[in-house]
């Protein structure tokens, strides 16, 4: 389950990571790049459980990678 984890990681890390910086850029915030580099963070962050949990599922689902 490691490795499947491992290989949802950098597809689902780049989507919220993406979904969070284009939040922070839509709210027209004139900080500098402290919001945005904190909402990447956060967005890799919260990828990581994420991850571990679809890929749970799918080891469920399929009985691979047990």
């Amino acid at each position: 389950m490691f490795r499947i984890t491992l290989i949802l990681l950098p597809i689902v890390a780049t989507t919220l990571m993406g979904m969070a910086v284009i939040a922070v850029l839509s709210m027209d915030m004139q900080a500098g790049w402290q919001p945005i580099a904190i909402a990447s963070a956060a967005g890799f962050l919260l990828a990581i459980p994420i991850s571990w949990l679809v890929g749970r599922k799918i080891v469920a689902k399929t009985g691979l990678g047990g």
